[in-house]
C-alpha cells in the first residue's frame, strides 16, 4: 500500500514539472520571438527616410555627375536630425564625389561604393540614430 502511494506522489510530481517546464518553454519563446528582426514595412521605410535633392558635382576626371539620393534612418528622430543635417550631408556628397573619376562610379560596383561610403560618413555625423541605407534614386554622368 505504502508502495502504491509513493509510486502516485512521484507520478504526480513528475507530471507538475512537466507542466512547469513546458508553461515556461512557451512564456520564453512567446517573448523572445523574431519580432525583433522583422523587416520594416514600405511605409515605415518611407516615415524614416530623407530626400536629398539632386545634387551636381565635379569628378576629379573633368567629368561632372548629377546624382540624388533617398537616405534611410532607423528611426523618426534619426530622420528628424537628418534633415536637420542636409546642408552637411550635400557637403560630404559632393566632397565624396569630387575625388572620384568617372570608371569609380559607373556599373553597379561603383554605386555599391559610393552608398556604402556615404553611409558610414553620414553615420559619423549623427548623434541620434543611425543610417540605414543610401539609396541612389537618379544619376546622370556626363
Amino acid at each position: 500500500m505504502k508502495n502504491n502511494k509513493l509510486l502516485m506522489i512521484m507520478l504526480i510530481m513528475l507530471v507538475a514539472i512537466t507542466l512547469v517546464g513546458a508553461i515556461a518553454l512557451v512564456v520564453v519563446m512567446k517573448f523572445t520571438g523574431d519580432e525583433g528582426t522583422k523587416e520594416p514595412t514600405i511605409d515605415e521605410v518611407l516615415e524614416a527616410s530623407v530626400d536629398i535633392p539632386q545634387v551636381t558635382a565635379n569628378l576629379a576626371s573633368n567629368d561632372y555627375i548629377r546624382i540624388s539620393f533617398k537616405i534611410q534612418t532607423e528611426s523618426k528622430k534619426a530622420k528628424e536630425e537628418l534633415e536637420k543635417r542636409d546642408f552637411q550631408v550635400k557637403n560630404l556628397i559632393i566632397q565624396e564625389l569630387s575625388e572620384m573619376k568617372a570608371e569609380d562610379i559607373q556599373g553597379k560596383q561603383g554605386q555599391i561604393k559610393l552608398q556604402d561610403d556615404l553611409k558610414n560618413k553620414i553615420n559619423d555625423l549623427m548623434q541620434e540614430g543611425k543610417i540605414v541605407k543610401v539609396y541612389i534614386t537618379e544619376s546622370l554622368l556626363q
